[in-house]
């Protein structure tokens, strides 16, 4: 049975971790890297890039390098939060299928969120496999706890496109707790303050000799280190506006520039009180080019990022309130997320719970970890761990005059299955229609049952309780990706995975010929004319015939010309270990012929003591 990993799906860098024994292992990506950021981009020559590399070529190729997209998943392009990210980022956004948010290529190829996020997947699951030396299948991959049913849904599908096989999705604070506990063995009440690059939660948990019960969970999914950078790139705007009249806002260029140079100054200042920042040629006008060159203090940043930083105090009291606790209840604050290694972050936290918040968990993987642990606990090999997490949203449908009518409160622990019965509203009336909504809205008796799954998603079934008449059904948003794309796009993903095979073996193969290029032409200049006319002349025309297909022929003929110049090359070995032989016998026999000469015969007279 293969492992099942655990993959932390961040808005700016994603992760994967396995049981490895009885201990959970982050992974290094090829790059060496136990991070990836979540980066895919599309080259000119429409070449898939994941990760590093993506992330590497951004500011050339600012149209086609796409980041954040955790931000669209599962969000209609007319959301509020979807225009407002539309005019900071230099990619196009556009109105999908069913008014869904996707993205679009300088090439006008569309692609939506779940086919992104997939790539990313792929390249965990890639990562996995290397490290394991067998295909894996089986993931449990992390969300936002205050993740709606269309965001879990839209992850769910992303893992399908990825080809894996989804076998629990889990909230990112549960699993944060569950690394937690399982490292420090601790019993008590603890709260999760997971302030990531794109998101915000905040969940109260009890852990009690193996057994994680969540409490409550609260927080904002459109919170977090991409917001921060914001704030620097409006505030670099503005100063370079008003020093030289210039607006970067509409160049794109600039934009990604800004971006990148944002984010490392954010991180700088985690460590140090004052950063430059300093662009050069970042625009250019009639009186000629123009440069940016700025001083950022810490306390100029946390100026402009407080009143985010604030944002997070509102979810920590509803949280706490939820679950019934006092601040002097708490046992443990742990922080997860990039952004809680910034000092401010950490003394506001200070500051609220009136307590250290404990900096013993690396806060970029954590998360991964504990998703591993859960697939561990799912596959038997993690024993006495119990994990009850909560359903994030209250849940309910409309009834007459258009109230909500809740059926299942937020913070129920899940799975959990809830039926209420309902009558008709008019007389004559032949058909029921049930909407129903999750978050903060006679004679014929029909039972309403809800059904939420491990995964937090939704399934809905109405009962006529005369006729017996039933219909059951998982929710769907009126957006998502139906079975028929998720199929076309597993398809499309598989089919990507065998270009992007071929592609690797075609570097492999001409890397593998221009070694014995460079190699046999080092050989051949140091022998000269010792060199047989018929070797020479084979390795040549070996090397001419690879030169000639390696640009344009399939990956069999490349291989076919890099044997032939391999066995060519093989030949000029053969004659050069001949010469060395021919050499070292030479030099044998004048060591013997030398010592031949250096014998002197001698008498000698033995001396009687």
């Amino acid at each position: 049975m293969s492992k099942i990993i655990g993959i932390d799906l961040g808005t700016t860098n994603s992760c994967v971790s396995v049981m490895s024994g009885s201990e959970p292992k982050v992974l290094e990506n090829s790059e060496g890297a136990r991070t990836t950021p979540s980066v895919v981009a599309f080259s000119n020559n429409n070449e898939k890039l994941v990760g590093q590399v993506a992330k590497r070529q951004a500011v050339t190729n600012p149209l086609n390098t796409f980041y954040g997209i955790k931000r669209l998943i599962g969000h209609k392009f007319k959301d509020k939060e979807i225009q407002e990210l539309k005019q900071l980022i230099p990619y196009k956004i556009i109105e999908g299928k069913n008014g869904d948010a996707w993205i679009e290529t300088s090439e006008g190829k569309q692609y939506s969120p779940e086919q992104i996020s997939a790539f990313i997947l792929q390249k965990m699951k890639e990562t996995a496999e290397n490290f394991l030396g067998t295909t894996v299948k089986d993931a449990v991959i992390t969300v936002p706890a205050y993740f709606n049913d269309a965001q879990r849904q839209a992850t769910k599908d992303a893992g399908t496109i990825a080809g894996l096989n989804v076998v629990r999705i889990i909230n990112e604070p549960t699993a944060a707790a569950l690394a937690y506990g399982l490292e420090k063995n601790k019993n008590g009440t603890v709260i999760v303050y997971d302030l990531g690059g794109g998101t915000f939660d905040v969940s109260v948990l009890e852990i009690n000799d193996g057994v994680f019960e969540v409490k409550s969970t609260n927080g904002i999914t459109n919170l977090g280190g991409e917001d921060f950078d914001q704030e620097i790139i409006k505030y670099l705007i503005a100063e370079f506006k008003k020093d030289s009249g210039v607006d970067l806002a509409q160049d794109k260029l600039a934009l990604q520039r800004l971006k990148e140079a944002a984010e490392k100054a954010k991180i700088e200042l985690s460590s140090s009180l004052e950063t430059d920042i300093n662009l050069p040629f970042i625009t250019a006008d009639a009186s000629g080019p123009k440069h940016l060159n700025i001083k950022l203090s810490r306390a100029k940043l946390e100026s402009l990022v407080d009143s985010l930083i604030e944002k997070t105090k509102q979810p920590c009291e509803i949280a706490l309130k939820d679950a019934g606790i006092t601040k002097s209840e708490i046992n443990e604050v742990i922080l997860v997320g990039g952004m809680t290694r910034m000092p401010k972050v950490i003394e506001k936290v200070k500051e609220f719970f009136g307590k250290e918040p404990h900096k013993g968990v690396n806060p970029d993987e954590v998360v991964a970890i504990g998703a591993a642990v859960q697939g561990g606990v799912l596959q038997g090999d993690v024993k006495d761990v119990l994990l009850l997490d909560v359903t994030p949203l209250s849940l309910g449908i409309e009834t007459l005059g258009g109230a909500f009518t809740k059926l299942i409160e937020k913070n129920t622990t899940i799975p959990t299955k809830k039926s209420q019965i309902f009558s008709t509203a008019e007389d004559n009336q032949t058909a029921v229609t049930i909407r129903v909504f999750q978050a903060p809205r006679g004679i014929p008796q029909i039972e309403v049952t809800f059904d939420i799954d491990a995964n937090g998603i939704v399934n809905v079934s109405a009962k006529d309780k005369a006729t017996g008449k039933e219909h059951q059904i998982q929710i769907q948003s009126s957006g998502g990706l139906s079975k028929e794309e998720i199929e076309k796009m597993v398809k499309d993903a598989e089919s990507h995975a065998e270009e992007d095979r071929l592609k690797k073996e075609k570097i492999d193969l001409i890397n593998q010929g221009e070694n014995l290029i460079n190699m046999a032409e080092k050989n051949l200049k140091e022998l000269g004319d010792k060199v047989p006319g018929d070797i020479k002349t084979n390795i040549e025309n070996a090397i001419k015939d690879f030169k000639d297909s390696k640009d344009n022929a399939n990956n069999d003929t490349i291989k076919a010309k890099v044997e032939a110049l391999s066995n060519a090359t093989m030949k000029l070995g053969e004659f050069m270990y001949q010469q060395n032989q021919n050499k070292s016998d030479t030099s044998d026999n004048s060591t013997n012929n030398t010592q031949k000469d250096d014998v002197v015969d001698a008498d000698f007279e033995e001396v009687k003591k």
